[in-house]
């Protein structure tokens, strides 16, 4: 039986298909190629390869006692509910898209270790937070995002693609985010505020914060 590779073997393989001063060239055919890629390709390159590092490193609340989710909540972080019930909370993390959310366990878990009762719940709520955002009509689609290199408590993303802006489909819809111009607040609340009210329609629960 194979064994998984390992990733000296892995780092190797990428370090060998670099040039000189140990940069990948640009895969032109793939993203950068893409008519949704934001940026012109003239001077472009990739950064040199760096070493493996010794470990990984250690996330915020890698020690469920050190995780933000054993702090109460600062005024800020309460006042942007869109969701929640004794389990989860839904918040509206204020990014440049039409609406932007962050869907959290209320107990320290991360993926990888999310209860069964919990996984299942979590299936539910993600279709339903999905079609609300996309009942917007500023929205095109709902993207999901899961990184987890920041954090070891469960954060999964919600991104609402603007509609009829097919320059910012795709996973290039981040990079583009970056340059985009602030969303006013009241429009913030009242999209992320929709959202709240289509989920406490389809799942109960509390609705945004700002309006209890």
């Amino acid at each position: 039986m194979d064994e998984p590779e390992s990733i000296e073997a892995y780092y190797d393989r990428v370090a060998a298909a670099t040039d000189s001063e140990g940069r990948l060239a640009v895969a032109i055919e793939a993203m950068p190629g893409w008519d949704i890629f934001p940026f012109e390709l003239d001077g472009l390159r990739i950064k040199p390869l760096e070493p493996l590092a010794d470990n990984e490193e250690p996330r915020r609340g890698e020690d469920p006692a050190d995780c933000t989710c054993r702090e109460p909540l600062s005024p800020e972080q309460a006042a942007w509910i869109v969701w929640s019930n004794e389990r989860w909370t839904l918040s509206d993390i204020g990014m440049k898209l039409p609406v932007t959310l962050i869907l959290k366990p209320r107990d320290h878990h991360d993926l990888a270790d999310l209860p069964d009762d919990l996984a299942a719940e979590m299936g539910l709520l993600m279709v339903a937070i999905a079609a609300a955002i996309e009942s917007l009509p500023s929205v095109g689609r709902c993207h999901v995002g899961r990184y987890g290199d920041g954090g070891a408590h469960l954060h999964p993303f919600f991104f609402g693609r603007p509609a009829r802006m097919p320059q910012l489909r795709g996973s290039c819809v981040l990079d583009w985010e970056e340059n985009l111009p602030d969303v006013p607040e009241d429009v913030r609340r009242a999209n992320a505020g929709h959202v709240g009210r289509r989920l406490v329609e389809r799942l109960g629960g509390e609705g945004p914060a700002w309006e209890q």
